[in-house]
């Protein structure tokens, strides 16, 4: 059964070009550096600095593992990027709130 799921999970990636490993490796590597972007950031806005940077830092890490499938793929359905697409708005949208959202007093 296992070896079976690992043909069907590889043979995507035959089909698709991208590679399903590097794919997973990135969104699962880019978490770590994603949240700690995220703490820097509500550092600086704590302290009143610009956090331009940290913002698109953030929303790169986040998209990080589907700029690679949108990349290293190849005949990708249609419906892929409308998902590629609404994470990336919704990402923005995301990141957007939070950095609107008041930084409190540092309790």
């Amino acid at each position: 059964m296992l070896d079976a799921i690992n043909d069907w999970f590889l043979g995507l990636g035959a089909e698709y070009g991208a590679n399903p490993y590097i794919f997973g490796a990135i969104y699962v590597g880019a978490i770590p550096f994603f949240l700690a972007t995220v703490a820097w950031m509500v550092r600086r806005k704590r302290r009143g600095e610009p956090i331009t940077f940290q913002l698109i830092l953030a929303g790169f890490l986040a998209m990080s593992s589907y700029i690679y499938l949108m990349l290293a793929g190849r005949n990708l359905a249609w419906w892929v990027y409308a998902i590629v697409a609404g994470l990336v708005l919704y990402t923005l949208w995301s990141l957007w709130q939070k950095v609107r959202a008041p930084a409190g007093d540092g309790d």
